[in-house]
């Protein structure tokens, strides 16, 4: 790649938190020459994407491409990449840079950088100090180190969420050490919670969904769930006291942790995934002191992990449920997503941005 030089982007921005994602003329950045550019073919949609542009968390800058989900085709490589060539099928997920000195970089932990990584978009780029833009776009340049291969054979449609929902949830599972014979709870049946089951069913563990919702029940067998408790039964929540060895807790909104807890063995662990806000109601500590239990917290996974659950899902034809939609759906498509009415992710055909 020689004198390289900013190209033209299109993509579905949003320019303030209150107004709709509409179509928006950029540039990306000139590569460097640790740089892989992408042609964008697929974009998986994340409720972190809606949380974000809406300015939930009090972070967001305008105007912003969302999507962190993105699958693509290598359309040019820096000229110190060694991994990659144009035609190469990738991903890239959640970051696209780190400081990568510190020991959770060194380590591969990219997403425990000490200094923060940098998110695919709304993040101050660490070179140039611009905001990255993420993959609701037709195209994305992204450093060889934050680049993933697409394992042959693995659906690409469905292979876009597994960078944001599938590594979220594998890379507890694995870091905690569940085995064959294990009993996992997994809380919640969204975009998370499907894929957690289908990835602790893999991983050999019996599978327990909890949910609110008696309709859940026959999707939650579908989707490889041994067994469906409602949690707002106390009889069958008093049925399962201290019989698991782990909850995969993905639910993103406050909610009462302590039944859950008492579920657990002793040494149990719980793992939060979904939830960035304070716990409420509080937890009692005696239930986690009088058992020894363990409540954890768990983010996304480093870059060796997200090549690995690839190739896991790869290998054991496991894939994300999608329903696929042209770009200048994305406004509806966020609106449903809101009530639930998804499942369980949104994915955009990127082709389509080339019509609207």
């Amino acid at each position: 790649m020689t004198q390289a030089t900013a190209t033209p982007a299109k993509g579905y921005a949003a320019h303030s938190a209150t107004t709709p994602l509409a179509p928006w003329d950029f540039e990306r950045r000139a590569p460097r020459p640790d740089d892989v550019s992408i042609e964008i073919l697929y974009c998986g949609v994340c409720h972190s994407d809606l949380h974000f542009a809406r300015d939930d968390w009090g972070m967001a800058s305008y105007p912003v491409v969302p999507g962190h989900e993105i699958v693509g085709r290598v359309t040019a490589v820096g000229d110190d990449v060694s991994q990659y060539q144009v035609g190469d099928l990738v991903g890239v997920g959640c970051m696209v840079d780190s400081c990568r000195q510190c020991q959770a970089c060194n380590e591969g932990l990219e997403n425990y950088c000490a200094e923060g990584f940098v998110m695919t978009y709304g993040s101050p780029d660490k070179h140039d100090g611009t905001l990255t833009q993420g993959g609701y776009s037709d195209k994305v340049v992204v450093s060889e180190r934050f680049v993933v291969r697409m394992p042959d054979g693995i659906d690409l449609k469905s292979a876009a969420p597994i960078l944001c929902a599938g590594i979220t949830t594998y890379s507890p599972l694995k870091h905690y050490g569940v085995k064959p014979g294990d009993k996992v709870g997994i809380i919640g049946m969204g975009g998370l919670g499907h894929m957690g089951v289908k990835l602790a069913k893999a991983l050999g563990a019996e599978v327990t969904l909890f949910t609110r919702s008696e309709s859940k029940k026959a999707e939650a067998r579908k989707q490889g769930a041994d067994h469906v408790v409602i949690s707002t039964n106390d009889d069958e929540m008093a049925a399962i006291t201290e019989t698991f060895d782990f909850m995969l807790d993905t639910v993103p909104v406050q909610h009462d942790i302590n039944p859950y807890l008492n579920a657990l063995k002793p040494d149990g662990t719980h793992i939060l995934v979904g939830l960035l806000e304070p716990i409420d109601p509080a937890i009692s500590g005696a239930n986690l002191v009088f058992r020894r239990r363990v409540l954890a917290g768990s983010l996304i996974g480093g870059m060796p992990e997200t090549q690995e659950v690839l190739d896991f899902c790869a290998e054991n034809g496991i894939t994300c449920d999608v329903e696929m939609i042209n770009i200048d759906q994305i406004n509806e498509a966020w609106e449903r997503m809101q009530k639930g009415d998804v499942k369980y992710r949104f994915v955009i055909d990127m082709a389509s941005i080339k019509e609207s």
